[in-house]
C-alpha cells in the first residue's frame, strides 16, 4: 500500500505521485487534509484552496487510487494540537522549506 499524502487543490504534480505510487504498491490512497499545523503565523489558513468534490472527481476519473482518505480536523486531533505529540527533525527544519518557514516540518508530525 502506498500513501500519496495532499492538502487537495490537486493538479498534475500530485496526479504523477499517484503514478508513481501505482508502480511500487496493489493499493493507493490519496489523504486530503487541509492541515493547520503546516501553516505558519504570517500564512492565510483560511485563504487555502478547499477543492475536495473537484479533487474527488478528478482521482476518480484518472482511476489511479483506490482510496480517498479525507478528514476533518477533529478527526486527526480530537483532543486539540496542544496536546499533540512534536517531532522535531533540527537538520530538515533548516533546509529546505524549513529555512524560510519555521515550524513548516513540525507541522506534519501534528
Amino acid at each position: 500500500m502506498a500513501l500519496v499524502p495532499t492538502m487537495g487543490n490537486l493538479h498534475e504534480g500530485h496526479l504523477s505521485l499517484m503514478r508513481r505510487a501505482r508502480v511500487y504498491a496493489d493499493r493507493v490512497v490519496c489523504s486530503i487534509f487541509v492541515n493547520p499545523t503546516q501553516f505558519d503565523p504570517g500564512e492565510d489558513f483560511s485563504a487555502y484552496p478547499r477543492t475536495l468534490v473537484e479533487d474527488e472527481a478528478l482521482l476518480s476519473e484518472q482511476g489511479l487510487v483506490d482510496l480517498v482518505f479525507a478528514p476533518e480536523e477533529a478527526d486527526i486531533s480530537p483532543f486539540g494540537n496542544e496536546n499533540a505529540v512534536e517531532v522535531v527533525m533540527p537538520k530538515l527544519s533548516t533546509e529546505l522549506c524549513g529555512a524560510s518557514r519555521p515550524g513548516h516540518f513540525e507541522g506534519w508530525h501534528r
